[in-house]
């Protein structure tokens, strides 16, 4: 072969003497021989290949014909389809532009059967960073793709005129967007799957505004209505005011520019006392324009909603799930001295004299890494020894693990970005065993909390100045604990080891690690680990902290916002349940207190959670969820279109417990019991959410419950509407604050107080005083059906 290509060369240059000169011909006869030689072959499949090989694989250009029609012509490198070329299925799909090891990989162009076309960067076969879309309706995506689906900052066009710009998750809108639509209407905020989810601002083609937050494409929450004409806080400034709140989700930002009382205070002021009626529920509907026919009569004077220019009204409102509950008119045409106004500081900061202070701005980020890298260490050291039961030695003094994390990194620790620090573990194998009594994974537990997505702070909801961080899928919160509260923790682990493997039901708060830092100046932090008791894909719409005292156990309405833990005299409800779910509640509550009881504690509380179902007679006006995909959905969203639901959610409904049915995932929770129920013969039950979900029944998560709003007529001088009387609830709850005895100094503070006030009424009190009276405010708040 190779003789053959020389002689060919050299016949060439002959040829080429009589017509040029020499030095071209030799140039000719160089590349002739440089050249890999071209071939046509044809496979016994059918498949067929002509072009440049080097040795018996295709390399350089070529043309590969496949025996489905399939036909690749462009560049290759030793039998791979690498570098420029064109490929052509026989489908009719083509694509164009760079290959990878035979991969689409690179910048190209594909156009698709249908005669849509993407054009922009691949990644082995899938679209993967920037690109652009056109649909073969003519619907047009612009912005970032991941794995094959729009991901990152993004804009989407409709042919119907909509218009959507902001974030995008697996091919679905999903955080912070803009959408424009047709016919005028505008949302700013937040989205999940497709739906609004989150804070955002509503403005309507007439100039109208409604600032507030849904949940899954409803209404859901407080929020506030502009008519057309009223004066309203900036748009610029609410953009820039969404953000993550305590939990993750999105809300307004405590340290923007604008804020929920300063919606409020824009317009507020005292309205008639006749607007303390109670309203009718016929005429609602979830459009915030339409307004309840009668509280518009109370307005008077021919006031409607949007078109009253002189005397303009606005409205706060309460939605669950997209109904609209309570709401309470206010105005800017009265004398301003009349307006609420918010309080110079929304939340008390930590005092100066707290042990906390330093923990700020930089300190406070050294620290939360610290904290993710001892538990990584912790978790990773103890979990390939050997499950065994504990002994008396796995809680002395020297059952404590103590490590020394340099900078720089050392034999045993790896080197990081934060500061020096000492890191110290209590009691390893009892916390390890712990974590896998409450079915926790170590791997899990570790990502939770060490991954990458970090911890997010969250307000303190009490007065020890402690800081609280939960992890970013909710699970877990971790709180900062006094050296006493740690020195109570560490003698009550025994019998609280015991207490929750003899009782799987139990309420106490679950812990799942205790731990201290040592910073380099000196300063200790010790933490604690705990389950997350509202931990669900349900929203909570109202927490309260019960302790059954009534001393101080109130907030001021001013400082109340959608995420205020409320007390003892903000319970305006009664809870109504299924017989043998109360008596199980119970049972459990009783078994608890005594164990806090013989401890010496006090001071503990029932954190309660509720998440509200739309009234049932209500369902036919729900504002349907708008499920986004990537091709076919994608293309006929209409946010501001109301219509039913395929199936309208009707309260809460138990059914016998199908354990394939509902979610088994390890989480906080997930060590109780399946509860048995009357009202389905005394079986195990699953709780039906039509429309969301099904979920499973344990004691203190999942409960189905009424809500009965319990009237209070001493109150003459009220702005709210409220709208329904009963509701059904989903109920969460647990006991927390269970780290504090019953010590001398306790003693004194009650005797000082018990001077002052009711000794009956204040929190402090004698640990057995204070059982049974926590037990009988519960039940007042749960009461036995007659």
């Amino acid at each position: 072969e190779e003789d053959h290509v020389l002689k060919k060369a050299a016949l060439n240059i002959i040829c080429k003497v009589g017509e040029t000169n020499v030095l071209e011909a030799k140039a000719e006869m160089d590349t002739s021989i440089l050249s890999p030689p071209e071939e046509r072959r044809e496979f016994s499949n059918g498949d067929f290949y002509s072009g440049e090989v080097k040795g018996l694989l295709p390399h350089g250009k070529g043309k590969y014909s496949w025996s489905d029609g399939t036909v690749y012509e462009g560049d290759w490198d030793q039998g791979k389809i690498s570098g420029k070329g064109k490929l052509i299925w026989s489908s009719g799909a083509k694509y164009e532009g760079d290959f990878s090891g035979g991969y689409l990989h690179g910048i190209g162009t594909m156009t698709s059967p249908d005669q849509s076309v993407y054009s922009g960067a691949w990644r082995m076969n899938v679209r993967h960073g920037l690109g652009r879309k056109e649909y073969c309706n003519s619907d047009l995506y612009d912005g970032s793709w991941r794995e094959g689906s729009q991901e990152g900052r993004g804009s989407y066009s409709w042919t119907n005129g909509n218009r959507y710009i902001g974030s995008w998750k697996k091919g679905k809108m999903c955080g912070r967007g803009v959408m424009r639509w047709g016919n005028g209407d505008l949302f700013d905020g937040f989205w999940l799957n497709g739906c609004r989810h989150g804070s955002g601002v509503y403005k309507f083609a007439d100039g109208s505004l409604y600032f507030g937050t849904w949940s899954r494409g409803v209404k859901d929450g407080k929020g506030y209505f502009y008519p057309a004409g009223s004066k309203h806080p900036s748009l610029k400034k609410w953009c820039r005011s969404l953000e993550y709140d305590d939990t993750g989700k999105f809300v307004l930002s405590r340290s923007s520019s604008i804020d929920v009382d300063e919606l409020r205070s824009l317009s507020l002021s005292t309205v008639n006392r006749s607007l303390s009626m109670r309203t009718s529920t016929s005429g609602m509907s979830d459009h915030p324009r339409e307004l309840t026919s009668k509280s518009a009569r109370t307005l008077g004077s021919g006031q409607s909603e949007g078109h009253d220019k002189k005397n303009r009204v606005a409205y706060e409102r309460e939605y669950m799930q997209g109904v609209l509950i309570r709401e309470s008119v206010v105005t800017s045409s009265v004398d301003r001295s009349l307006q609420i106004r918010p309080p110079s500081s929304l939340s008390k900061q930590v005092s100066a004299r707290t042990f906390l202070t330093f923990l700020t701005g930089e300190h406070n980020y050294h620290l939360m890494l610290n904290l993710q890298l001892g538990i990584r260490y912790t978790v990773g050291k103890i979990t390939p020894v050997p499950r065994r039961d504990v002994r008396g030695s796995d809680f002395g003094k020297k059952a404590r693990t103590v490590m020394f994390f340099p900078k720089d990194g050392s034999n045993f620790t790896p080197p990081h970005k934060s500061i020096d620090f000492s890191w110290k573990d209590y009691c390893p194998m009892v916390f390890r065993n712990l974590r896998e009594m409450f079915k926790l994974d170590a791997a899990e537990y570790m990502m939770s909390i060490c991954g990458d997505d970090g911890l997010t702070e969250i307000c303190s909801p009490g007065k020890s100045g402690s800081i609280f961080y939960l992890s970013h899928d909710d699970r877990f919160v971790i709180k900062t604990l006094k050296k006493s509260e740690l020195k109570v923790l560490l003698r009550m682990l025994p019998r609280y080891y015991k207490h929750v493997g003899d009782h799987e039901n139990t309420l106490i708060t679950k812990f799942f690690g205790v731990h201290r830092i040592t910073l380099k100046w000196g300063k200790k932090v010790r933490f604690v680990v705990m389950g997350n008791m509202f931990c669900t894909e349900l929203k909570i719409h109202r927490r309260y902290d019960l302790k059954g005292s009534s001393h101080g156990r109130f907030t001021e309405k001013i400082k109340i916002q959608e995420k205020t833990t409320l007390k003892d005299l903000d319970l305006a409800y009664e809870f109504h349940m299924d017989k043998l779910l109360r008596e199980a509640l119970f049972k459990q509550i009783y078994l608890d207190c005594a164990f806090l009881e013989s401890l010496q504690i006090i001071d503990y509380s029932l954190l309660l959670g509720l998440h509200f179902r739309a009234p049932g007679q209500l369902n036919d006006i729900l504002e349907p969820p708008n499920a986004m995909s990537d091709q076919e959905s994608v293309s006929s969203v209409d946010v501001g279109v109301s219509q039913e639901l395929s199936i309208p959610p009707k309260g809460l409904l138990l059914v016998t417990h199908e354990p394939n049915s509902v979610s088994t995932a390890p989480g906080p929770h997930i060590r109780g019991s399946t509860l048995r129920a009357f009202s389905v013969g005394e079986q195990e039950v699953d709780l039906i959410l039509p429309g969301t979900a099904r979920l499973r029944v344990q004691l203190g998560v999942n409960m189905p419950a009424q809500a009965h709003h319990k009237l209070d007529e001493d109150k003459e001088e009220s702005a709210t509407i409220e709208l329904f009387e009963v509701y059904d609830v989903v109920v969460y709850m647990g006991i927390i604050d269970i780290l504090q005895e019953y010590n001398t100094k306790k003693k004194v503070e009650h005797k000082c107080k018990s001077l002052q006030y009711d000794p009956m009424t204040i929190s402090v009190t004698e640990p057995t005083i204070y059982s049974k009276r926590f037990v009988n405010f519960l039940h007042k708040v749960f009461p036995e059906e007659m």
